[in-house]
């Protein structure tokens, strides 16, 4: 009974020290807290934009066979058809026809498409909610396109697609074949790239090895690879934000080790009157880790939950631009929460030990001495 008394009084009194220094703690706590909602931000949104990507691409093919010509990637003739779908170990091959469209009146890139299935009616065009939304356009509008020779031409928005898609398609025009090619100028015969399927997928680069040598000008593009890239892309993003954050960091650390670690002479003489009403070393070093521990707990928690609100709610509004990069047609989409219990331990152990173990020793180090020199000070 006697033991739960001492430690009911324990953490009586370390409510009771943290209120009378309530506007040093109060300080403390609001960089606690921007500097951990800075970083669980950065956490958060690149992890959670990483998910998205490797989700989308899971559906993407399996190999992009592309055209090079000086390096740079060239339109591919259909009889490149013939002479790939006989390797060994494809199964399908499908041309595709894509490219880009600048307006000069927004100041925008559309990417334009010839979709396969369902094909788009010829005159008419499905068009994404980016488009839409820069536009003013609605469904039966037409929008002029300059095509190739010069003249406009002037194509009905058919339908637009659902913002469930905004990521991948906020950009994105379909149409017909015959209008793509008057707009863009690909000649009747020639397509964007290629994309095989295969019956291994274990077998990819042997295939891949096997086109290189059969069409030394193509690069096959096989699916990892673009995985791997847009992790990389992500992961080169989120360390930009963590080295413009790394001066907050380096002076939050070092104002928290100088609040933490340098006790006033009120402090001390606090920690006097303790030792000489009889509270042992071992008492007052559990009240000021329990005065740590409040704290960095309580600014962990709540700069986490703000990160969490302002990425997921939010829509990541501070670090938007970096993490998603810059467009005229940004795409507005809604991330779906995911929080890797990993990082999330690895941020606990870089915010939250150090500054405890920093309230430890030096209120160690008052506790050893003599009370009354203590109270003396």
């Amino acid at each position: 009974m006697n033991r739960i008394n001492k430690h009911r009084n324990i953490l009586d009194f370390t409510l009771s020290s943290l209120l009378r220094r309530k506007r040093k703690n109060t300080a403390l706590v609001l960089v606690y807290i921007l500097v951990v909602f800075g970083l669980a931000s950065v956490l958060f949104s690149t992890q959670a934009l990483k998910r998205e990507a490797c989700s989308i691409l899971q559906r993407s093919p399996e190999v992009v066979i592309q055209r090079l010509v000086a390096g740079r990637h060239e339109l591919i003739p259909t009889s490149y058809i013939d002479k790939i779908k006989d390797v060994r170990g494809v199964q399908t091959v499908k041309r595709r026809l894509w490219g880009y469209y600048y307006d000069p009146t927004v100041g925008a890139n559309y990417t334009l498409m010839v979709p396969d299935d369902p094909a788009v009616a010829e005159g008419t065009i499905v068009i994404g909610k980016g488009v839409a939304r820069t536009l003013r356009a609605e469904k039966g509008d037409l929008l002029p396109f300059k095509a190739n020779d010069g003249f406009f031409v002037s194509l009905e928005v058919g339908d637009i697609i659902s913002s469930d898609s905004e990521l991948v398609s906020s950009d994105l025009v379909l149409m017909n074949e015959g209008d793509f090619r008057q707009i863009t100028g690909v000649p009747a015969g020639y397509f964007t790239d290629m994309v095989l399927s295969v019956r291994n997928v274990k077998e990819l680069p042997t295939i891949a090895e096997k086109i290189r040598r059969l069409a030394p000008d193509t690069r096959p593009i096989v699916k990892d690879d673009i995985l791997r890239t847009y992790e990389t892309i992500f992961d080169w993003r989120g360390g930009i934000l963590l080295v413009i954050l790394a001066g907050a960091i380096m002076a939050f650390i070092i104002f928290a080790w100088d609040k933490a670690s340098g006790l006033s002479s009120e402090e001390r003489k606090e920690i006097g009157i303790l030792k000489g009403i009889g509270w042992e070393t071992s008492d007052v070093i559990l009240m000021k880790f329990w005065e740590g521990t409040v704290i960095s707990l309580s600014s962990f928690l709540l700069g986490c939950v703000f990160a969490y609100i302002h990425i997921f709610y939010a829509s990541s509004a501070l670090f938007e631009p970096v993490l998603k990069g810059w467009a005229v047609l940004y795409p507005k989409f809604r991330l779906i929460p995911y929080i890797d219990p990993l990082q999330l331990a690895t941020l606990f152990f870089l915010t939250v030990i150090p500054y405890t173990v920093a309230t430890i020793i030096p209120s160690w180090r008052a506790a050893t001495v003599d009370p009354d020199s203590v109270m003396r000070l």
